[in-house]
């Protein structure tokens, strides 16, 4: 079926029919909105960040965070729009907890119009009570972590902790890239409930 929409683009037509889908469960709508943006959230992502594990890893966390809020999305504007906007907010929020500092916050990406999008970032260094703050919560995390199942918790820990790249645990753990990435992925998701759990401790 075929939605109208005035506001929207014959591509944001095409976009809101595949969320009608997906609001309905349909997995399939799920699947082919993530193959339609992943490669242009993975590139508006590289260059603020300029990391690719980095913007691999906000890559997924974004469409994670635009399919668990799909219900919220309107057709006020596109789902392009929509999904940019979560994937660049998630991308800040990154950079300002990873005090990351990036040569150039001027125009740290352009939207889908061609408009530059400005960012503002904090590159100062944390002081001792933050320093001391970052280390209660990592230590939190720790205790979060040690919950998942052995197998996750191994990738976690190597990812997060030891900072290893995906090409790093893939040749260390014997398995395909892909498996790593889509294993990760899945503790994230294990994870992430975990710690929604005891939010209050972290």
């Amino acid at each position: 079926m075929e939605i109208e929409n005035k506001n929207l683009s014959e591509k944001g037509r095409r976009d809101l029919t595949l969320v009608e889908k997906a609001k309905s469960g349909d997995q399939s709508a799920f699947a082919e909105l993530l193959n339609r943006y992943r490669e242009p959230v993975y590139f508006m992502l590289l260059k603020m960040i300029k990391n690719n594990d980095d913007a691999e890893d906000l890559t997924i966390e974004a469409f994670g965070k635009a399919f668990n809020r799909i219900e919220q999305y309107t057709p006020n504007y596109a789902f392009s729009t929509w999904l940019f906007k979560i994937a660049s907010n998630n991308c800040i929020d990154f950079i300002r907890k990873k005090r990351v500092h990036l040569t150039s916050m001027d125009h740290a990406y352009t939207d889908e119009n061609g408009k530059g999008v400005a960012m503002e970032v904090d590159g100062g260094s944390p002081d001792p009570e933050e320093v001391y703050m970052k280390q209660q919560k990592v230590k939190a995390m720790r205790e979060v972590v040690d919950k998942l199942k052995p197998h996750y918790r191994t990738l976690i820990i190597k990812r997060y902790f030891k900072e290893m790249s995906y090409d790093e645990i893939a040749t260390e753990l014997d398995l395909p890239l892909g498996t790593v990435k889509a294993q990760l992925f899945r503790a994230r998701e294990f994870l992430a409930n975990l710690m929604e759990k005891t939010k209050d401790t972290i």
